[in-house]
């Protein structure tokens, strides 16, 4: 028996705002079926003393701390800019 219809998968469908076939609906229906079945089985596996994870995998941060510094000098930084003014790089206009 089936978990879930074939209504139910065009109902989600149009709320997606996907225009499936009826083969489509068909075949989802039984994809979705599937992925259903799995997850029943996963609610079988005793997971009493499984410590809860956020990740299958040990992770670990390898970035230094965003600790903040002193920049470059500001003669330094509009020495590359091929257009500057009082400080500021100046850039083309994007707005009217």
């Amino acid at each position: 028996m089936s978990r879930i219809s074939i209504e139910e998968v065009k109902h989600v469908a149009h709320l997606a705002r996907l225009a499936i076939t009826d083969e489509e609906a068909e075949m989802f229906t039984k994809q979705l079926d599937s992925i259903i079945t799995f997850a029943e089985e996963l609610n079988e596996v005793n997971t009493e003393n499984v410590k809860p994870t956020t990740h299958v995998l040990q992770m670990k941060n390898i970035m230094r701390e965003d600790d903040p510094g002193k920049g470059l000098p500001v003669e330094d930084v509009v020495k590359n800019a091929p257009d500057h003014k009082d400080g500021y790089i100046r850039v083309p206009s994007i707005l009217d």
